[in-house]
């Protein structure tokens, strides 16, 4: 492979800067352009150690840094790594930069360095998705599991379902093909407890992808409501700063306002809509329109009520939109009276607060950390941590359902084997064993360059 260099520290100012190669001749490169005070050239250099020097360009000296050596294959991709710590300036890193790149070393791809981890067998391909999850991580819990996935958690229970398809496949073949042996003829209540069991067990690590999906996009949150009731006043308050325009006049919010927030360990794609309510105004309607629309597509909907008013007829139509299972009700502006008490509607929660007034805010904030925490799983028994993962473990799914259909249909065990040779595939797949290099290829290019 091709000597690959790339600064893989964030781009702007700073106090320190990391330039890292990997290949064959990053070494060798090194020592072109590194003149260590004392010791030893990076050629003379053992593994996991450092030196303190300039790097020449010209025999001009561009910066003093720090040079660290990894040889093969103990380092991140499994390659000769050198790295270059140096100061954080942006022309600077990048003059550095241009003086490593030569006819024997080139700019790295996005994600290129974990890359060559996978192929190198450092990695595998979920271990190395977590590593993009874990640099993108908007919260302790999303760190958490991607930390978790990157220790092999996913992994390990994908084996586990291939090591006991491996199992069926074997007891089925030999079956099959020696059938003038002393060999048991295969048990059918056996096999399907045991594909049943599998089936099971696989869908339940499907059920974590909503919360994997949740910890890397966000909980995806809307706030609703008749018009006037404060659910700008509410935007703003959860977000800290002034993001809603908030006046007297009802329907000021026209179109949805967006913010990313958090809330305890997790991230919350936040939506201010405008008013749920009946109006002839064409540019109001469809505001109106796309509230609905948002209603039914969010993880998590924030009800807004004004108990400071009888509930009115465009509360009561608000009530019949929402899904109960997913909505907190947030009876706003208590600081003015109440004049009703919200009914059970089998709402998530029920909330009282003052938006304007900020109280009732840490309830709010409860009851929405609470509501995340339904979707969590153990992170140490792996997680489907997205849309790749999920279609590989889908199809999975399907080939062993297809299998005990072909069971009980009484179908001869060859058609449960090709089921069952197609679910193995479809794992293979998902965890970078058996895979195609166009899929490699759109895996790794949602990294940054640098890693």
């Amino acid at each position: 492979m091709d000597t690959i260099a790339a600064i893989a520290t964030p781009h702007g100012t700073g106090g320190v800067a990391v330039i890292r190669i990997s290949g064959s001749s990053a070494i060798a490169r090194a020592d072109e352009i590194f003149r260590p005070l004392h010791g030893k050239i990076p050629s003379q250099m053992d593994g996991y150690t450092c030196a303190y020097g300039h790097i020449l360009r010209d025999n001009t000296v561009l910066d003093d840094c720090v040079l660290t050596v990894f040889r093969a294959p103990h380092s991140y991709t499994g390659e000769d790594v050198v790295e270059i710590s140096c100061h954080g300036g942006r022309f600077l890193t990048q003059k550095i930069l241009r003086t490593v790149l030569c006819d024997c070393v080139r700019l790295a791809e996005a994600g290129e360095f974990t890359k060559r981890a996978f192929l190198n067998g450092k990695l595998t391909l979920t271990q190395a998705e977590a590593v993009a999850d874990l640099i993108s991580a908007s919260g302790e819990n999303a760190a958490k599991c991607a930390r978790n996935l990157r220790d092999g958690a996913t992994f390990r229970r994908i084996s586990g379902f291939s090591d006991t398809l491996l199992e069926l496949l074997s007891d089925l073949a030999v079956w099959a093909d020696y059938p003038d042996e002393d060999i048991p003829s295969v048990d059918f209540s056996n096999l399907e407890s045991r594909l049943e069991l599998l089936h099971s067990d696989m869908k339940k690590l499907m059920s974590t992808y909503d919360y994997g999906r949740i910890l890397r996009e966000g909980l995806h949150t809307v706030i609703a409501g008749k018009p006037n009731v404060g659910k700008s006043t509410l935007f703003n308050a959860l977000n800290g700063f002034e993001r809603s325009i908030v006046t007297d006049i009802a329907g000021t919010t026209r179109d949805v306002v967006e913010e990313q927030i958090r809330i305890g360990g997790y991230a919350l794609r936040l939506s201010d809509t405008a008013g749920v309510h009946e109006t002839d105004e064409q540019i109001e309607k469809i505001g109106v329109e796309k509230s609905i629309a948002f209603l039914q597509d969010a993880d998590l909907v924030l009800a807004v009520f004004d108990v400071s008013r009888p509930l009115s007829e465009d509360d009561e139509k608000l009530l019949s939109r929402l899904p109960m299972e997913r909505t907190i009700a947030v009876c706003n502006k208590t600081d003015l009276g109440k004049q009703w008490e919200i009914g059970d509607y089998g709402f998530s929660d029920i909330v009282e607060i003052s938006a304007k007034m900020l109280d009732g805010m840490e309830q709010l904030e409860t009851a929405v950390e609470k509501f995340a925490g339904l979707f969590a799983s153990p992170a140490e028994d792996g997680m489907i941590a997205n849309e790749r993962q999920r279609a590989c473990l889908s199809e999975a799914i399907s080939a062993v359902q297809e299998a005990l259909d072909a069971l009980h249909l009484g179908l001869a065990y060859d058609a449960v084997t090709v089921s069952l040779e197609g679910a193995a595939d479809a794992l293979l797949q998902l965890t970078g064993e058996r895979i195609t290099d166009a899929v490699v290829d759109a895996v790794f290019t949602r990294f940054c360059v640098g890693k």
